[in-house]
């Protein structure tokens, strides 16, 4: 497809932006845990050779994996989950009431 076309509206164009390493690589990070794999798919989605992109894999997967884990000790040094959930607020829109 071109990057221009004409319509009734005139004539439009669509922006092609790759994505940037830092995208790619956490694309990467979710589809496997390889750090190869992820460099191939890195490097597939940017476009570069694989050896560009194996070190910033490598770098970003010694960032998140400090990141990630979060171990809370309790009593006597055992281990206890921590949940955090989100508590949405719901607002009406019945609220506002006109004067009668």
């Amino acid at each position: 497809m071109s990057e221009d076309w004409n319509t009734k509206y005139g004539t439009r164009r669509v922006r092609r932006d790759p994505p940037t390493l830092d995208e790619a690589i956490f694309a990467a990070i979710g589809i496997t845990d390889d750090q190869n794999e992820q460099a191939e798919i890195a490097a597939s989605l940017m476009g570069l050779p694989i050896e560009a992109v194996t070190a910033e894999v490598k770098k970003m997967a010694r960032t998140s994996a400090r990141s990630t884990t979060r171990v809370i000790a309790g009593e006597q040094g055992a281990q206890r989950s921590v949940v955090v959930e989100r508590r949405v607020i719901r607002k009406f829109g019945n609220d506002k009431r006109t004067g009668t």
